[in-house]
């Protein structure tokens, strides 16, 4: 199968230091596929630099069969969308505006409209909220309507930043139930997480970092015959 993204060779990072190392990374159309490792080795920053908030140094990333623009709209322009860590919400805006900030690329209404009502069906606690602002949504609620905005864009790729971050365990397993049942018929998904059990029912490929690039690769089931792999470098 054709890669989706294509990434060989990456590097990047923040001003005069460099925090990724030689990144290859193939994705495919319709897959699941998590970046895990431990806090503070580049795993953002990847992602950052993918939708184009820092700039690329070295490398070559390929997305749908051609190379990726350099300013960010432009690439979620070209279906490539970041939801952010801390889900970056307008928190005086209602919860529908909100998710109809992440439709800005588009001019179909009609699709719109439809994506709207496919968000609220995979987050029906945000059709309940719909006219509450922001800032009155739990933090669960705060990460489906990030992930929601995201959706809107209807893009091809949708990289998640650590979706699971603080919070409680059944809002966990909610988000990626949610998570799981987008990648049925939908785009494609990155999701970043430290812990890659909580990951491991949804995702089909993983990509372990440390320092800054990939040291080790492979499929879910790799992963599970893998222990040793994880403890050294997660302490599981």
């Amino acid at each position: 199968m054709d890669a989706l993204l294509s990434v060989q060779g990456l590097s990047s990072g923040y001003r005069h230091l460099k925090v990724l190392y030689d990144i290859e990374l193939e994705i495919a159309a319709g897959s699941v596929t998590a970046i895990i490792g431990p806090n503070g080795h580049g795993k953002s920053t990847l992602l950052k630099a993918l939708s184009g908030l820092l700039p690329t140094w070295t490398g070559t990333a390929i997305f749908d069969g051609a190379p990726l623009p350099a300013p960010a709209p432009e690439r979620a322009r070209a279906g490539l969308i970041l939801v952010p860590q801390g889900d970056q919400l307008f928190m005086n805006m209602t919860v529908e505006e909100n998710l109809l900030m992440g439709a800005f690329p588009r001019s179909d209404k009609a699709g719109i409209r439809r994506s709207l009502d496919e968000v609220y069906a995979l987050f029906p606690r945000l059709h309940e909220r719909r006219g509450q602002r922001a800032n009155s949504l739990s933090g669960g609620e705060r990460r489906m309507a990030g992930i929601g905005r995201g959706m809107m864009a209807a893009g091809r790729l949708i990289m998640i930043d650590e979706p699971s971050l603080g919070l409680a365990p059944l809002i966990i397993e909610q988000i990626y139930d949610a998570l799981a049942q987008l990648a049925k018929d939908g785009p494609a998904i990155l999701v970043v997480e430290e812990n890659p059990s909580r990951v491991a029912g949804v995702a089909s490929r993983f990509y372990l970092m440390d320092g800054g690039t990939f040291c080790w690769s492979g499929s879910s089931d790799e992963l599970e015959r893998s222990a040793d792999v994880l403890k050294t470098y997660l302490g599981g």
